[in-house]
């Protein structure tokens, strides 16, 4: 769903779309601003639920954003196909405080019928500006495509189609 341009000040808050679309992202506040098969993006507000003792971003929580964003841009590339993800690759490059609004997007290198690459980057916004300042994380997503969706998972896929923007 495009919902304003990534890179700048993220559009109000649209919970039920990650709410639905993918319920561990909502828990930690990520909100999903793009959903397309070129792009997916959104945002975070960096809170205590997803810092580390040391009041920064978890890496696990970083992992998290760039396996889901990928997984839903693949989704959606593949034409509303089951996918999954095959292996990920994340370098932790800077970090983000809490109270520190970051932003994620995920674009693909490779949309193959079978097997797609995923690139995603996360940056801290500069909160004045709301221009990306700081980059702390990269990551590659291998995902596998183009399987059958199991009947237990069809209600997924309609709300994918729902917020898709193609």
């Amino acid at each position: 769903m495009a919902i304003g341009n990534s890179s700048l000040l993220p559009p109000p808050s649209i919970a039920p779309l990650t709410a639905e679309i993918d319920p561990p992202l909502h828990v930690f506040g990520f909100q999903i601003d793009v959903l397309s098969p070129s792009e997916v993006a959104g945002h975070l507000r960096v809170t205590d639920i997803c810092c580390q003792p040391f009041k920064k971003l978890h890496g696990g929580v970083s992992a998290l954003i760039a396996e889901a964003l990928a997984s839903m841009g693949a989704v959606v590339a593949s034409g509303f196909r089951r996918v999954a993800g095959v292996q990920l690759s994340i370098n932790h490059l800077g970090s983000a405080a809490a109270g520190d609004l970051v932003l994620a997007r995920a674009v693909p290198l490779k949309s193959g019928e079978v097997i797609q690459i995923w690139e995603v980057c996360l940056w801290v916004m500069n909160q004045t500006t709301m221009e990306k300042e700081t980059l702390i994380s990269s990551s590659k997503v291998s995902i596998f495509c183009n399987m059958s969706v199991p009947e237990n998972a069809k209600r997924d896929i309609i709300s994918f189609k729902k917020y898709a923007k193609l």
